[in-house]
């Protein structure tokens, strides 16, 4: 039955608090005003600007050659004067942006905000202007021109600050303009809500509520807590329910219904993701995703359901020493995960149009390639807004059929619970790796539980209480960037706590067709190429993959190159098809506790060796994107012009006439093999290469074979501990290799069957 009602009600935003922004003084904020101003202008004709300092005027016949061409680039033209109002549109005239703006800084690390703001300032006067612009006017002075040509500049300058600078401004502006745009919306056709939208049923989790009136700490008394709801953690709660033990779940976020998803743009960053959506890596390198809700990243994910490759299993077992990773028990488990979720592949996964072209060229190239698995209970689940949260409830993420499972067993859960740390009991157990008399034994958590407001939401006032919850035994499934922290919370100094981070890497690359493709639709991830998935012979190389295609995810990905060449650019997103290049890590990076904000901060660079890797990947991408007829390839590289075919689907060659040699050179077309040649220089050209992006963190609670070589044993409890469990991907030994999510539930099973053996099996 279709639903009464037009589209979700999201939860919405908390207002900002008072003296938000006062971390940066006005002449702080207005420079950096002026410089997203400059990333995304208002774009007019001479004889209608109204000024120069918030214009970039062209003269008027070029002007209107612009929107002729801009309208003839389109398949579903829009009208000139949409186009000419997209134009002309200023993000700051928009208080939906300015106050996005304000959010996103607002959950910047002090220490960040500190070192921006002393950058600021130092534009606000002529000699820092002088040193960093080299022009003596202050910059917020300058003209709009002005101030496009330095951003220009410091695009391609082989000083990092400049360039650090660049991916700031135009990162914030490019982010929150798509957030916020309606025109973005008017001229490209993107419905923020999916056509036909019609909301899955409510799950009731009858969340434990408690009286914060009350001074004193609640207290919970049960067999097994489980801290995070995600891919690890609903598949323990599942299998211990079921068993017939008290379980009870623990999540920092709060469950977001159906009827609520999928959320705008701006609001899924505080209410569904990771530190608003993005947690970048110190040096700015990485761009890290991590689901943050009820559900986990299993809310979030693409609905890749990839089994561990045995390349990677047989690493594990033979180099880390886990034999179990090459047993028919661990592909028991995997077929096990696989069969509750209703995993389809094959023919039972529809095939967008990117999609299909990732099939299409690698047949053609001879390139190893395959249709995605998804977890969608083996429906078609047609959705290219999922990673905004699923409303058909079609994708079995654990909100949708593991934690739901473990409710029907009687487990209970505690949603916006933060854990503060670990309970210890002393146990007189044999000496530990820790050096005490007797292991760490694990009897329960305290922390902080945050009630809805008293409209049942989750953006007005809301009051807190201290909580402490008794347990048996503890598992840990905060993910790969809270796990280590809640660890090291508590007590623990295990070396390799938050070590051996492995992030899959990814860039992107473009292509646009001569078909209106409404990228929008159909599932994020439908295809996986694994043809150089073992570059190096010791099972490091590249997954490609097609991508998320939702604005904010995409086009952010599009270099700026300048203002008008991106709004246009942007302007002809429904023909744009993309698709990653995923590195499988060697090296590895680490995550800690920022040290004012207890918020996780990563510590990772690509390395030269994978960056390689990873590049291998984006030119075997834009070869696929020529053979499949693309009009245009663009690598996303800053410095790198995209490719333009002279005649759509034929080599870019012409010839005067035909001969009997005559065929089509495919990806030997020499103006083609010329432009990939621009691409194998970026190997020696790192300024211009932009920031990775992860949704795959991995590794930082590491199981091994023995103490001193990482975190968890192999049946995932802590070394040194009694009772206490890790189990979600932070535990893998190295990277998966592929999309997490089987992997990571696969082992949460082992490790929930042993946690059962432990406690003795209650039915």
């Amino acid at each position: 039955m279709a639903s009464s009602v037009s589209g979700p009600t999201p939860p919405g935003l908390p207002p900002l608090p008072p003296g938000h922004g006062d971390y940066f003084t006005e002449t702080q904020w207005s420079v950096l005003m002026s410089l997203l101003d400059a990333t995304i202008p208002s774009i007019t004709a001479v004889s209608d600007r109204k000024d120069d300092k918030t214009q970039l005027g062209v003269t008027d016949a070029e002007f209107k050659e612009i929107v002729t061409k801009a309208q003839a680039s389109v398949v579903k033209k829009p009208a000139v004067e949409d186009i000419t109002a997209y134009l002309a549109e200023r993000p700051s005239d928009d208080p939906a942006f300015c106050r996005a703006v304000r959010r996103v800084l607002g959950n910047v690390p002090p220490s960040a905000q500190n070192r921006l703001g002393a950058v600021l300032s130092a534009l606000s006067t002529r000699p820092g202007s002088l040193l960093l612009t080299g022009y003596a006017t202050p910059i917020q002075d300058q003209p709009l021109h002005i101030r496009e040509s330095i951003l220009r500049s410091w695009s391609s300058s082989w000083f990092g600050t400049p360039r650090a600078l660049y991916k700031i401004f135009t990162a914030i502006a490019k982010v929150l303009w798509l957030q916020t745009s309606p025109l973005f919306r008017t001229v490209t056709g993107f419905p923020d809500v999916p056509i036909n939208w019609n909301p899955g049923p409510t799950e009731d989790f009858g969340f434990l509520q408690f009286d914060t009136s009350v001074t004193e700490p609640a207290t919970v008394d049960t067999d097994v807590i489980i801290i995070g709801s995600g891919c690890g953690g609903g598949v323990c709660a599942k299998v211990l329910a079921e068993a017939g033990h008290r379980v009870l779940v623990v999540d920092k976020g709060y469950y977001c219904n159906p009827s609520q998803l999928p959320m705008p743009m701006e609001q899924s960053g505080v209410h569904l993701f990771e530190n608003n959506g993005l947690v970048n890596s110190v040096d700015g390198s990485i761009n890290a995703v991590a689901g943050s809700c009820w559900g986990g990243g299993g809310s979030v994910n693409w609905s890749v359901s990839l089994q561990t490759p045995g390349y990677v299993r047989k690493e594990w077992s033979e180099q880390h020493g886990l034999p179990f990773f090459e047993s028919a028990e661990y592909q028991n488990c995997l077929d096990r995960v696989c069969e509750f979720m209703g995993v389809v592949s094959g023919d039972n996964v529809r095939q967008t149009y990117r999609g299909q072209k990732l099939l299409e060229g690698s047949r053609k190239l001879g390139y190893e390639a395959h249709v995605c698995p998804q977890n969608s209970g083996g429906k078609e689940h047609w959705c290219g807004h999922c990673p905004l949260g699923c409303a058909s409830a079609e994708k079995q993420g654990p909100a949708v059929s593991w934690l739901p499972a473990a409710a029907k067993k009687g487990a209970t859960f505690m949603e916006n619970f933060s854990v503060d740390r670990i309970l210890w009991a002393e146990s007189t157990s044999s000496s530990s790796w820790f050096g005490s008399g007797g292991k760490k034994k694990a009897v329960g958590v305290e922390g902080t539980w945050t009630a809805r407001d008293t409209n049942g939401g989750v953006v007005g006032e809301r009051k807190t209480r201290k909580a402490v919850i008794k347990a048996k035994k503890v598992i840990v499934s905060a993910g790969t960037l809270n796990s280590p922290l809640i660890l090291h919370k508590s007590g623990l100094n295990n070396h390799h706590i938050g070590r051996n981070l492995h992030v899959h890497p990814v860039k992107f690359i473009g292509a646009y067709y001569e078909d209106d493709v409404k990228p929008w639709e159909g599932g994020a991830i439908t295809t996986i190429c694994t043809a150089f998935e073992n570059l190096d012979g010791q099972g490091h190389g590249v997954t490609l993959e097609d991508t998320c295609m939702l604005p904010h995810s995409i086009l952010t990905q599009l270099p700026w190159r300048g203002a008008l060449s991106w709004k246009l650019s942007c302007l002809r997103y429904p023909q744009l098809s993309a698709w990653l290049s995923l590195s499988r890590d060697r090296d590895t990076g680490r995550v800690y506790a920022d040290p004012v904000t207890g918020k996780p901060s990563i510590e990772y660079t690509v390395s030269s060796f994978d960056a390689g890797l990873n590049l291998e990947g984006i030119i075997a991408l834009a070869k696929i994107a020529y053979v499949t007829g693309a009009s245009e390839i663009d690598s996303f590289l800053p410095g790198v012009e995209p490719f333009v075919r002279s005649s759509p689907g034929t080599p870019s060659t012409p010839t005067e006439e035909a001969k009997e040699e005559d065929y089509d050179k495919g990806v030997k077309d020499p103006l083609f093999e010329k432009w990939l040649s621009t691409l194998l220089h970026q190997r020696d050209n790192a300024p211009l290469c932009p920031p990775y992006v992860s949704a795959h963190q991995m590794g930082t609670c590491r199981m091994s074979s023995k103490p001193e070589n990482g975190v968890v044993d192999p049946r995932g409890k802590v070394w040194g501990t009694e009772g206490l469990y890790v189990a979600d991907a932070s535990v893998f030994p190295s990277a998966s290799g592929v999309n997490p999510m089987i992997t990571t539930m696969a082992i949460a099973d082992w490790i929930a069957n042993g946690v059962v053996r432990d406690l003795g099996k209650k039915i």
